[in-house]
């Protein structure tokens, strides 16, 4: 019956600890299909400008 009682304290003991890692670790799984029910949240990146001195640029290496 010691042994019993032994192992059930040590379970209960370590349940908090448990159940609050299984949370931190649920929560972005959960947070994901709320995101994706709202279609007005795209973000896009703005597109990049062309400068063109990148062919110059090994070009001039080349020549080198």
């Amino acid at each position: 019956m010691n042994r019993i009682a032994t192992s059930a304290m040590k379970t209960l003991r370590l349940l908090p600890r448990a159940m609050l890692i299984l949370m931190l670790l649920a929560a972005p799984v959960l947070a994901v299909p709320m995101m994706r029910a709202d279609t007005g949240s795209i973000i896009e990146a703005p597109t990049p400008k062309k400068a063109g001195i990148g062919f110059v640029l090994l070009v001039s290496l080349q020549r080198g």
